[in-house]
């Protein structure tokens, strides 16, 4: 019975990840297309690559998964809640790798492209650690 249950939450999980992975693409996307041409505002550019970058690569782990999706014993609870773990840690280095380049970038001559790009790597990571931690509080039901 609890299999069901985590089953849910992992696909629940999934498509948060597609929500945020989408969004991320077509607001990069969109930013591009009206704002963002590097020479009139290189931190909007950044920004918007970064963003679309990043979303199209959480779009695409998320359908891959999604679509290898199916009922776990405790052992393959066991193996989601560890790759959890390694995944909110990895999110926790995106943001320090994130504040490091904005950082940087501005104390390095107030290079706004290497702000752009800074910050846009640490709204992702703070939002894929958000997404990782939301399944994390689920998954210790179950394990």
């Amino acid at each position: 019975m609890w299999a069901d249950s985590l089953l849910a939450a992992e696909r629940t999980h999934l498509h948060q990840l597609l929500a945020w992975g989408g969004g991320s693409a077509v607001a990069g996307l969109v930013l591009l297309l009206t704002l963002g041409r590097p020479r009139r505002s290189p931190l909007i550019f950044h920004f918007a690559v970064q963003s679309a970058a990043w979303g199209a690569a959480v779009f695409a782990v998320a359908i891959m998964h999604l679509r290898s999706l199916g009922l776990r014993d405790l052992s393959g609870a066991t193996r989601l809640d560890r790759m959890l773990w390694l995944n909110l840690g990895l999110d926790t280095g995106y943001v320090a790798v994130g504040i490091t380049v904005a950082v940087c970038a501005w104390l390095l001559g107030r290079r706004q492209g290497g702000v752009g790009a800074g910050v846009a790597i640490v709204v992702q990571g703070l939002a894929l650690a958000l997404i990782a931690a939301r399944l994390l509080l689920v998954l210790e039901q179950f394990v």
